[in-house]
């Protein structure tokens, strides 16, 4: 029953943190099934693969309606995604769990250097721009 209530509220924050940063639920989902529900590493990643989808369509959904989705690119996104998928799938049901693991974490490191660089530039961009009032 436990486990049931953690995964609830992991379900609540990643939803939160997806739909508010934008971000892939999995950056929440992935490292606290692993950690906190002690899942394998390919069974967090398969399992917040699957649980992301009606936060996705509803997050969509909502910055659909508001006019801020642009549809052309998501579908490139889409195919892209579906293309791969299913080997990269594979591929990490074939690596060690550990090899997996440092994987992921690499991946976290590198797109949080990415959006802290983009942050100092974006900060950088609203020094030199004199403020509009519109």
């Amino acid at each position: 029953m436990t486990a049931y209530v953690i995964a609830a509220a992991m379900g609540v924050v990643g939803g939160f943190i997806a739909a508010l940063a934008g971000v892939g639920g999995g950056i929440v989902f992935v490292p606290a099934l692993a950690l906190v529900l002690g899942l394998t590493q390919v069974v967090a990643e398969a399992t917040s693969l699957l649980a992301i989808v009606p936060v996705a369509i509803l997050g969509t959904w909502q910055q659909r309606r508001t006019g801020d989705v642009h549809l052309r690119d998501a579908v490139i996104i889409g195919l892209g995604s579906i293309a791969t998928a299913v080997l990269a799938a594979f591929v990490a049901d074939q690596l060690p769990q550990e090899v997996l693991r440092i994987l992921f974490a690499v991946f976290m490191v590198l797109i949080a250097v990415r959006i802290w660089r983009g942050a100092e530039r974006d900060a950088g961009d609203d020094r030199r721009q004199p403020s509009r009032i519109t």
